[in-house]
């Protein structure tokens, strides 16, 4: 675990408790915006999980954990028994424990030279859900997993509210992961489960820059370890969920876990340059 310093801001926000002014980039280049969701209206631009999931977690994803109330999607996340399929790729019926959602952008993103979009920006801004055994993620991955790559903008330890973790994954064939030392573990000292905050990432040919609240608290820069020239190319679909238990964490006892808790997400959006 290490401890990252805020640096100089990239960019400036203006917040509001219900909305939100639009993020300034101080580059003479602008940001063009290629997808946006407020959650105003419905849930068309996403595909839906009804399953489990990997990573020994013991929530089923159900669409009914999923809804939306004053422009804010809410990922209800309780206590219930509940059957359903192992996994979105395993149809083998089996028990959960918890009931969660789960969404994925129907359209894939990503830098390339061939489309002449140097650099992508992922933004969401979110509440996270408060408790021991919550898990959830903002992040983006391609199929087959990993060689398309995955970069986790944000995931978080519910009982842990001062901190979240950020991560990149790449492998040349499927379930391989070659990355080594990516996790990165961001201590903000400020409950992420008491108020929305904004997460972002700028992902670039040779880095990838993590940003909190409009804060640049970490830069991975491309080298052996992670990859991040490979991933340049490559497609990858935006994530929303909240997982419960799981390798994630070391108290595997479901007993110890909170019954209820809430992730809210105001919106998202994703930009190229």
């Amino acid at each position: 675990m290490k401890l990252y310093l805020f640096l100089n801001p990239l960019f400036w926000f203006i917040l509001g408790c219900g909305d939100s002014q639009e993020t300034q980039l101080d580059a003479p280049d602008p940001w063009t915006m290629v997808f946006e969701d407020d959650f105003n209206n419905d849930l068309s631009a996403w595909n839906i999980w009804e399953s489990g999931a990997f990573n020994e977690e013991i929530q089923l994803y159900r669409i009914e954990q999923l809804s939306l109330e004053n422009s804010v999607l809410t990922i209800a996340v309780k206590r219930e028994d509940d059957t359903g399929p192992t996994s979105i790729v395993d149809n083998t019926v089996k028990n959960f424990e918890y009931v969660s959602g789960r969404i994925e952008s129907k359209t894939l993103f990503g830098p390339s030279n061939a489309d002449g979009e140097h650099e992508y920006r992922f933004a969401a801004r979110i509440r996270l859900p408060a408790g021991h055994g919550m898990w959830p993620a903002f992040w983006t991955y391609g199929d087959p997993w990993p060689t398309q790559g995955e970069i986790d903008i944000l995931e978080a330890r519910g009982g842990k509210p001062l901190e979240y973790q950020t991560n990149i994954f790449y492998g040349t064939s499927p379930n391989i992961n070659l990355n080594q030392d990516t996790d990165i573990l961001h201590y903000v000292e400020q409950d992420l489960t008491a108020d929305f905050h904004v997460y972002e990432m700028i992902w670039k040919s040779t880095s990838i820059d993590i940003i909190f609240d409009g804060e640049l608290l970490y830069t991975y820069t491309a080298n052996g370890n992670n990859n991040i020239s490979d991933l340049f190319g490559k497609k990858q679909k935006v994530v929303l969920n909240t997982a419960v238990g799981g390798w994630f964490f070391t108290d595997r006892n479901p007993a110890n876990y909170v019954d209820n808790a809430s992730m809210e997400v105001d919106w998202v959006r994703v930009y190229k340059r």
